[in-house]
């Protein structure tokens, strides 16, 4: 198996949350266990008051002991919310995809309640994405330091991403999305966006991410199969696949999804047909699973026109990871 790290390009990282160098952390930076509770690999630990939140994976931190006030835009470590397309510290005045603004809201309740006080942790100062620094985010509520992005995992309210270098997080990460999958919570629940098109047909995501050879050399051999074992055949198209990243493929108009067939998209380029897609992606798309204590892996995601997600699949495996409508 290729274990496949971070892109070293900075299309690599807004395309799948790969690292880059970025700015210098501030020298005040102390050392401390990377997560909440005191367990996990020595992370570098800042801490900061949140001047804005920008969306429900990044926000605008003034830190301690740099030397100045101007703030930094941080983003979280390990997840992705849905797309926010407008900003406003006016809630009526925002907009986004479906579960985005929900994601944002739960952010700042969250700051909020920890008085806008945040402890920021990153096991590589360095970390960045989109020049900006890349850290794991809690607030205490309570005495009690609160992870964000555990939390807004666990409520189903953005995917789990890992980030090369970034792994400390992973596997409680990972348990939360299985978990909230497991509940319906919100992203989880099929048409909580709204009734959408065969919002009854029983659908089903599987992802190939590890084909035989080096990934990069066998794009094609990498694919996200949509299966529908229903007895009706349903309309693909605008409906849209991702990895946990940003990249999306979006299938054309006339893309049907035969009744007890499937629709398999194929990372690289090729000739389009009936039921072969092709991603055109230069770099292969699906982080490869460890077994180890960095606990990577990704996910394969199929959305509806109007935002829902209708079937998915999780890996490694932590039980229930595929599900549909």
């Amino acid at each position: 198996m290729l274990r496949r790290l971070a892109a070293l390009s900075v299309a690599g990282v807004l395309a799948a949350g790969s690292l880059v160098a970025g700015p210098a952390a501030p020298a005040v930076a102390a050392s401390a266990p990377c997560l909440p509770d005191g367990t996990g690999p020595v992370c570098q630990v800042w801490t900061g008051k949140v001047t804005y939140v920008n969306d429900g994976d990044t926000m605008s931190v003034d830190l301690a002991g740099d030397g100045t006030s101007t703030p930094r835009s941080i983003r979280f470590i390990n997840v992705q919310a849905m797309e926010q397309t407008v900003y406003s510290s006016v809630v009526a005045r925002r907009r986004g995809e479906c579960h985005s603004l929900a994601a944002t809201a739960r952010v700042e309740q969250l700051v909020k309640a920890g008085q806008g006080v945040v402890r920021l942790t990153a096991q590589n100062a360095s970390s960045s994405s989109k020049n900006r620094p890349l850290r794991s985010v809690a607030v205490k509520i309570d005495g009690v330091w609160r992870d964000l992005g555990l939390d807004l995992l666990s409520h189903g309210l953005t995917l789990w991403q890992p980030f090369g270098g970034e792994w400390a997080w992973n596997a409680q990460y990972r348990a939360a999305q299985a978990a909230a999958a497991r509940k319906g919570l919100n992203l989880f629940d099929t048409d909580s966006c709204g009734t959408g098109p065969a919002q009854s047909a029983p659908l089903g995501v599987l992802v190939n991410y590890d084909p035989p050879g080096p990934d990069q050399d066998n794009l094609n051999g990498e694919w996200v199969r949509i299966s529908n074992a229903g007895d009706k055949p349903v309309s693909l198209a605008k409906w849209w696949v991702r990895d946990s990243a940003l990249r999306r493929y979006t299938f054309p108009s006339g893309t049907l999804l035969p009744a007890g067939g499937a629709v398999v998209v194929h990372a690289g380029s090729g000739t389009d047909t009936a039921t072969d897609k092709h991603w055109r992606q230069t770099a292969p798309v699906f982080d490869n699973p460890t077994f180890d204590e960095e606990a990577r892996g990704d996910g394969a995601y199929l959305f509806d026109p109007q935002g829902d997600l209708r079937a998915w699949t999780q890996y490694p495996s932590v039980p229930p990871l595929s599900a549909g409508a």
